[in-house]
């Protein structure tokens, strides 16, 4: 993901990037309903990506739009489909264990993630801003994931046995994400921004339906619930990249724009309305710090 950078937007830009982060939020509260109801990780991912992946091909087909791949592109994007499929994988297995809000805000971690593998991979040294953004975004996660179980009255070690696995699950998407960024700025920035979601989300199809045949089949929903949630997941998120792919560039915006990372904001709200999950006041002062951090982060000058 890029940032969308200093520019000012029109007032349109601004709202169908809200509309946008909205549509993400909720596809992560109606895949939590799926879940409650009968669905699998693996079920979700196919069903989502296989749909947004048709969406995107069915634009491309449409605009007339006919892609070139060098042998360079042969060899990473399915590197990259394959790193979002384990993403994708690991951020739903992460919204079917904690709050959602909370699964979304330690998957806002990324930027982090991102800053080491660029480093690791390319030696590229991070920027001054990130190394003064990690302790806070830390310390807001920190906060909002109540890690000395102060606010749940657990204790840390009875707090940790409840989001542990949750947690791991997130900061992995988290980590195969910012892997992805990586590898997808130096190795695939040239393919057109369609082509290479198109090709992702089939990849990323295919490793949850690789993960779907070792776990003996799909798992579907067992009630009309499940069945609404799976169907609007689906919806929200092809939704959701469709305007991002038609409309975003009309209105001449990247995106990817740092202001759509108010998405667990617009999930706490939802899943608060919709599955009543509400955590405390110190662990909302935490999510609005990692928020704002990130965003910070994204709408900064370069």
């Amino acid at each position: 993901m890029s940032a969308a950078g200093a520019k000012a937007i029109s007032g349109a830009a601004f709202a169908t990037l809200l509309l946008i982060a909205l549509m993400m939020g909720a596809n992560h509260v109606a895949a939590r309903i799926a879940f409650n109801h009968g669905a699998d990780v693996a079920t979700a991912v196919v069903f989502r990506s296989v749909v947004t992946a048709g969406v995107i091909v069915a634009i491309l087909l449409a605009q007339g739009v006919r892609p070139v791949f060098s042998a360079r592109h042969k060899r990473m994007l399915p590197l990259i489909g394959l790193l979002i499929g384990v993403q994708s994988l690991c951020l739903y297995s992460s919204v079917a264990r904690l709050p959602v809000a909370l699964a979304l805000l330690a998957f806002n971690t990324y930027p982090i993630w991102t800053a080491f593998w660029a480093w690791a991979v390319y030696r590229q040294k991070p920027e001054r801003a990130l190394l003064l953004a990690m302790p806070v975004i830390l310390f807001g996660l920190a906060l909002a994931l109540d890690v000395f179980g102060a606010a749940s009255g657990l204790g840390a070690q009875g707090q940790w046995a409840r989001i542990g696995a949750g947690v791991a699950f997130a900061l992995a998407a988290a980590a195969t994400f910012g892997l992805a960024l990586v590898v997808t700025q130096h190795e695939a920035a040239d393919v057109d921004g369609r082509v290479r979601t198109a090709t992702t989300m089939a990849i990323a199809g295919l490793v949850a339906l690789a993960t779907v045949a070792l776990q003996g089949g799909f798992h579907l929903p067992d009630a009309a619930a499940g069945w609404g949630g799976l169907a609007a997941l689906t919806f929200l998120y092809g939704t959701a990249f469709t305007i991002m792919f038609t409309v975003l560039p009309r209105l001449g915006v990247v995106g990817n724009s740092a202001i759509m990372n108010v998405e667990p904001v617009f999930a706490l709200g939802l899943a608060w309305l919709i599955l009543g999950q509400a955590i405390a006041p110190v662990q909302v002062a935490g999510a609005l710090l990692v928020v704002g951090a990130v965003m910070a982060l994204g709408l900064r000058k370069k």
